[in-house]
């Protein structure tokens, strides 16, 4: 820090502020001590930053299942969040979502000094551990299940089916059948809960829900128990892997989509708009996700408590794979 602040011409309490507190600093000082900074490769010790500031400037992600399209798209969208605020970011992944996995993760990033913790909880079975954290820890959760003592945000997965199934009767259909997520995960179970509501109050058939895995290989094995009912017009799809081995078992079983069965995915993955035909599916905006969650975990790190739960709202992709109900 001394050798910044002697090429930069300042003092290095100077120096410490720009780096620290940026906006106390006149731009043209500012400036100069960044150049120096850029200069010598100079990076500053976090211990002693965590002296000077009382923060690290390090955020705890507790994650799981990164392998699937939504726990992944939200870690990345945090992590961008916290970099865009010069925040870096400590990542715990767990095998399960329960009390004493949770309390494990929280305790690896607490050992790590960090100033706050985020939870990536799409499991049903994390509420409990999500209720027995350290209460001066601050943390917000994404896709917490009810109850849970501290902020949370998360897509509005209800309004999304819901949309997606509305869709799906305006185009003539008499029901919608659905392919849903597995059980336990809260994504799945607020998608059946939207896509019922609908059917319920426009008075139509519900059929029982077949649940699969949120793979492409569980889709397909279902679309082939699917594919040959007599009145199957229209499918809402929990998620888009699944979409696709459905798209697959109905094209090998001679159903045309949409012109015989018409399908409605959910996520809008990047491949969507590639299928074939291209998937008509419900778009999250995990970017918003991100920054909230990372706003409200700043929110309580300067001590402003509260038990909010904000919902993202969703955004139907209208594509080729939905149609009009054919007739008869």
């Amino acid at each position: 820090m001394e050798d910044v602040a002697e090429l930069a011409g300042v003092s290095a309490m100077t120096v410490s502020r720009v780096l620290n507190a940026p906006e106390k600093v006149r731009p043209e000082t500012r400036a100069r001590v960044l150049a120096a900074v850029q200069e010598l490769g100079y990076r500053p010790n976090s211990a002693a930053r965590v002296l000077v500031t009382g923060r690290s400037g390090v955020l705890g992600v507790v994650s799981f299942d990164t392998t699937q399209y939504g726990p992944a798209s939200t870690l990345y969208a945090i992590e961008r969040a916290a970099r865009q605020n010069e925040y870096s970011v400590s990542i715990a992944s767990l095998d399960a979502l329960n009390r004493k996995s949770i309390s494990e993760g929280v305790g690896r990033l607490t050992s790590q000094s960090v100033d706050g913790v985020i939870i990536v909880a799409p499991h049903e079975s994390a509420t409990d551990g999500l209720r027995h954290l350290p209460p001066d820890l601050p943390v917000v959760a994404v896709d917490a299940g009810e109850g849970v003592p501290f902020p949370v945000v998360m897509v509005d997965q209800h309004a999304g089916a819901a949309r997606a199934t509305r869709h799906l009767l305006s185009l003539g259909h008499r029901t919608v059948w659905h392919l849903s997520g597995p059980a336990n995960w809260v994504d799945a179970s607020a998608r059946i809960a939207g896509w019922r509501s609908v059917l319920e109050a426009e008075g139509r058939e519900v059929r029982e829900p077949l649940a699969g895995d949120w793979s492409a290989r569980s889709g397909h094995e279902l679309g082939r128990r699917l594919a040959f009912e007599d009145d199957l017009t229209a499918i809402f799809v929990a998620n888009d892997q699944m979409a696709m081995g459905l798209l697959r078992a109905l094209r090998e079983a001679g159903r045309r989509v949409p012109e015989d069965v018409s399908v409605v995915g959910f996520d809008d993955i990047p491949e969507a708009a590639y299928f074939w035909p291209p998937l008509t599916t419900v778009r999250q905006d995990f970017a918003t996700v991100g920054r909230l969650a990372f706003q409200l975990v700043l929110d309580r790190i300067d001590g402003v408590l509260g038990e909010r739960r904000l919902k993202v709202e969703p955004e139907l992709v209208v594509r080729e794979s939905a149609g009009v109900s054919p007739p008869g």
